[in-house]
């Protein structure tokens, strides 16, 4: 994947259109209730063939999904060629991003990992999005907020 040559964004433009937008405009998805049976089944999974990416960055407050990494959406699509290199390196097979709602940065962000799998030719690891983000997760209720690191009820109020 190359780079585009990109100048800072003005104060009118959203942060992504200093990037291209995704060729995979609506990545495949995974529910909470899918992820949950999988941390259910396997609390180690994540780390050991799935990741986990928060993409919030100033609103990355009230906790997180156990075992998620925080790569603010700002910073990642300069990043994916590494970041990609790093999750193969590591056996990743499903990568799962989420955001707030994972309507804008979650899907972003997975449709151009998509991109970047499907640009290498690589037929083992998944980009998938969480559907529903991070507010979907925690509103799932107790089954789901016990999977959560830094659980603050009062931001999802």
């Amino acid at each position: 994947m190359s780079l585009p040559n990109v100048s800072a964004t003005t104060d009118t433009q959203p942060w992504f259109a200093a990037y291209l937008a995704p060729k995979c405009k609506q990545p495949k998805g995974m529910s909470r209730e899918e992820l949950l049976a999988i941390l259910k089944e396997d609390p180690d999974a994540v780390g050991r063939g799935i990741v986990l990416v928060d993409l919030r960055k100033a609103d990355h407050e009230g906790g997180t999904i156990r075992g998620s990494i925080n790569l603010p959406a700002q910073s990642l699509y300069p990043a994916l060629p590494t970041l990609y290199g790093l999750f193969k390196a590591a056996g990743a097979r499903k990568v799962v991003f989420y955001c707030g709602s994972s309507r804008g940065r979650g899907t972003r962000a997975a449709g151009w990992l998509t991109d970047h799998i499907e640009n290498q030719g690589d037929t083992t690891m998944e980009s998938l999005v969480l559907l529903d983000g991070v507010r979907g997760w925690a509103a799932g209720g107790p089954e789901f907020v016990k999977f959560m690191e830094g659980y603050d009820q009062s931001a999802w109020a």
